[in-house]
């Protein structure tokens, strides 16, 4: 493979999405046609509605994919030709995108999968073309049941193998053919055709959706859940009082961006029209007065400005960045930058600050400065929305059908070769082949649930170091609505810093729920209070804001017809309400949660198990479909009595965040390719580790030697769809060779394309992910470690010291 093709002709330039890339609002664009994507230059957890900032909508048009027989059949008069599925595949990459597949290289999963003979090569190419058309498709047609059989026309004969790889993974991965829509139920088998029985602990959005996918792949399955209802930190209350009533969101509330999110797809399957939270959102200081606009214009800058600045610091300190939270880092570069000066521009800064801890439901003093933002690349896009009538709408639908055992708390799992057993209160067992384990991270943390034998330290570990976080709701009916129906949010500012997160934030309902209601969001450090404080003293503070607000311009505050204060932190079905990455922590410890044990028996889900989408709805719905699929691989593997070769290595000094340690300061670097050394550098038989990065942006010196890629790559298509959003998912690939061989292989001329082809063709190296790297890496991972740890305690300079300066 990597064999110089011919030069294929260019493809439009894919710098940029279209202002509106969802499959069935997206304007086609020409083939000729420059697309641009929008770089955001700041997280997006910086939203004042509480993620992101404002996406540019677009105008309605044509939906992207052609049908099927839309185009007659390419003609392919050799296997390295790259095929013509559709006009349109720069507008496919997008779908590809928004649904989180990179536009120009393979997940891990596919990878694991074996998707493609050759990563990288053309095969690769071309079956990246078919899966994104497939996917368009579907996008298109969310109602129907995806066939393959219909797009076997398109597909040249050589390629029927890539059509059926393609086709089969993203229904086994729940990409496709996922939901509530009736071409969709129909499909579910009457009767279980597997042998297999899982019981699936927890009927929120993850236990839902992996039990509805498991009774289509033809398991057996029950769901046991603690509480009286279904839906877990989703609930929607009906709020009844003086002829009024309306439905309110206490737990999740908003689809967070709409672009290849699946819960949209659900929604649209249902019928029910998205409300777009509008934008605009108000300001008021703590008496009751507008912030003005230009005061409010500043502060916001100046706080954008600074979290710049602490990615930067981040970026310079290395490892030790690890060990700082990001509140620390802010208030320091605060103190010394300056740009908070009045009274008034500190209270709006703490506002500011409030946000951000709703954002990530954690005190700042506990967010990681390192990664407190690492799933912002992986942001879905598209506008935040309600869905009217409340979540609990979607989680009635996805329960339909599906066995559901109330009020049966899980407190012992036992997993084993044989099978599992889960033992509910009253001593009850159930008696299952496999267990899913979708409960939240604060169950975990607090060890609420017995699991026989332990679970590995690995895990324990990774439960110890990920955060979980508070955020608490006051829902209030009102006779009338006496805010402004113009507005979905509006924001109050208070006096006291430690308080700065009580009532920072009002959500509009009236629009949705079908009365007038009204949310005051309580985020940081005061939701911890507020688990303690007397409803009718929160409602009271609530009315006292208000009427500081809206009486000074002659609008009368009545008192609300019905109140509810959640307690999230105190509920013992959930102690907290969503994850995020604390000091110490890292991205990877929600890989590690993820992971399964017991060779299969055991498996786990939710919004704290998937690094790319945690403390989202649609993230533990993912996660669902994502164990679905996991469990019948190994189920599949147990019934032909083989092995799946898949999971980390039990040696713990071979995790994940290691790795990724280690590559941060690598020995040697070179186009998309970087070295770390073990052993002694004058033995050129010591061994290395290579990773070699796809799907991210050029470097420096991947054409060197006058020679464009265009000549040498397989990949050329795809190179010029690359993104931002691509370049900030970089599919990572590794293997294991000899200081003497990465030398040699720093020398080859020719670019990336010319390393991979010498790499695989003539030392014949088989690149694996991160996962596959095996125990021989691991003691090679672990020595280098260990001399790192040696040199760095030689040479160790005193630690930037960043610390709060007490008022």
């Amino acid at each position: 493979m990597f064999d110089q093709p011919p030069p294929y002709p260019p493809l439009p330039l894919l710098s940029s999405v279209p202002p509106n890339p969802d499959p069935a609002q997206a304007p086609v664009p020409a083939p000729t046609t420059a697309l641009v994507l929008p770089s955001p230059a700041f997280p997006n957890k910086r939203k004042r509605t509480g993620f992101r900032r404002k996406v540019p909508s677009g105008s309605p048009a044509a939906p992207v994919a052609a049908s099927p027989s839309a185009h007659p059949p390419p003609s392919a008069s050799a296997a390295d030709d790259i095929i013509v599925i559709n006009r349109e595949p720069t507008a496919e990459a997008v779908t590809a995108l928004t649904a989180g597949f990179p536009a120009d290289s393979l997940t891990d999963e596919e990878i694991e999968a074996g998707v493609v003979s050759d990563v990288g090569g053309i095969e690769q190419v071309n079956y990246i073309l078919i899966r994104n058309h497939l996917l368009a498709r579907w996008r298109e047609t969310f109602n129907s049941w995806l066939a393959k059989e219909p797009f076997a026309p398109l597909i040249p004969p050589h390629c029927d193998h890539l059509l059926s790889a393609a086709y089969s993974f993203l229904v086994s991965h729940g990409h496709v053919n996922f939901g509530v829509a009736p071409a969709i139920k129909e499909r579910l088998p009457k009767e279980p055709t597997r042998p297999n029985t899982v019981i699936v602990i927890g009927a929120g959005l993850a236990g839902l959706a992996a039990a509805r996918q498991l009774l289509a792949f033809g398991f057996k399955v029950v769901v046991l859940e603690g509480r009286k209802r279904c839906g877990g930190r989703v609930y929607t209350k009906k709020m009844e009082g003086g002829g009024r009533s309306a439905a309110a969101d206490l737990g999740g509330s908003v689809l967070t961006g709409t672009f290849g999110n699946p819960l949209g797809i659900v929604a649209k399957q249902l019928g029910f029209p998205m409300h777009k939270i509008r934008d605009k959102c108000p300001l008021y200081r703590p008496d009751g007065s507008p912030v003005d606009p230009e005061i409010d214009k500043k502060v916001e800058g100046t706080f954008n400005n600074l979290l710049d600045k602490s990615s930067l610091l981040r970026t310079s300190m290395g490892e030790v960045a690890m060990d700082v939270s990001l509140g620390a880092a802010l208030e320091t570069l605060r103190q010394t930058d300056g740009g908070v000066s009045t009274e008034q521009e500190m209270s709006l800064f703490n506002w500011h600050l409030a946000n951000l801890e709703y954002a990530n439901a954690g005190l700042l003093s506990k967010l990681s400065l390192a990664f407190w933002d690492q799933d912002d690349p992986y942001d879905m896009g598209g506008d935040h929305c309600f869905v009217p009538g409340g979540n609990g709408r979607l989680v009635q639908a996805l329960a339909e059908n599906v066995s559901i055992v109330y009020e049966r708390t899980v407190h012992t799992v036992r997993y084993g070769g044989d099978g599992v057993q889960v033992v509910v209160n009253g001593g009850q067992v159930y008696e299952g082949d496999i267990a899913l384990c979708t409960v939240p991270l604060g169950v975990l943390k607090n060890g609420g649930i017995k699991f026989v034998p332990e679970l590995p330290q690995r895990k324990l570990d990774g439960i110890k170091r990920l955060g979980f976080g508070l955020l608490n709701k006051v829902a209030m009916l009102f006779p009338h609505v006496f805010w402004s129906t113009d507005l979905d949010t509006f924001g109050h500012l208070t006096e006291e810093p430690n308080n700065r997160g009580e009532f920072f934030l009002f959500y509009s309902y009236a629009t949705v729920a079908g009365g007038p209601l009204l949310m005051a969001l309580v985020a940081g450090e005061a939701a911890h209070n507020f688990e303690t404080t007397p409803p009718t003293d929160a409602v009271c503070s609530v009315l006292k804001i208000l009427r500081g607000i809206y009486e000074p311009q002659g609008i009368e505050v009545p008192d609300p017809l019905q109140s509810v204060c959640t307690r999230w932190g105190t509920d013992s079905f959930s102690l907290g309400s969503y994850s995020h990455v604390a000091v110490g922590a890292s991205g990877d410890d929600y890989d590690i949660l993820a992971e399964s044990v017991g060779d299969g028996r055991l498996f786990f889900a939710g919004e704290a198990t998937t690094r790319r989408y945690p403390a989202t709805m649609h993230g533990a719905f993912i996660s669902g479909l994502r164990e679905a699929a996991n469990i019948t691989l190994h189920a599949n593997a147990r019934a032909a009595k083989s092995k799946v070769e898949k999971g980390p290595s039990t040696n713990t000094q071979a995790c994940a965040a290691l790795l990724v340690d280690l590559f941060r300061q690598p020995d040697l670097e070179f186009g998309s390719f970087s070295v770390i050394f073990g052993g002694k550098a004058s033995d050129p038989k010591s061994p290395a580790i290579l990773k070699v990065e796809l799907g991210g942006p050029r470097k420096k010196g991947a054409t060197e030697g006058g020679k464009t890629d265009q000549n040498h790559s397989n990949k050329l298509l795809f190179q010029q769809l690359q993104s931002h959003f691509n370049q900030q998912q970089q599919l990572y690939v590794y293997t294991l060779l000899s200081r003497q061989q990465a030398m040699e292989l720093r020398e080859v001329r020719g670019g990336d394309e010319m390393r991979l082809h010498y790499l695989c063709e003539k030392l014949g190296v088989k690149l694996v992910g991160r996962k596959g790297l095996g125990p021989g890496a691991d003691a090679v991972i672990a020595s280098i470690k260990a001399e790192r740890n040696i040199s760095r305690t030689k040479t160790r300079p005193s630690k930037l010291k960043l610390g709060v300066t007490k008022s």
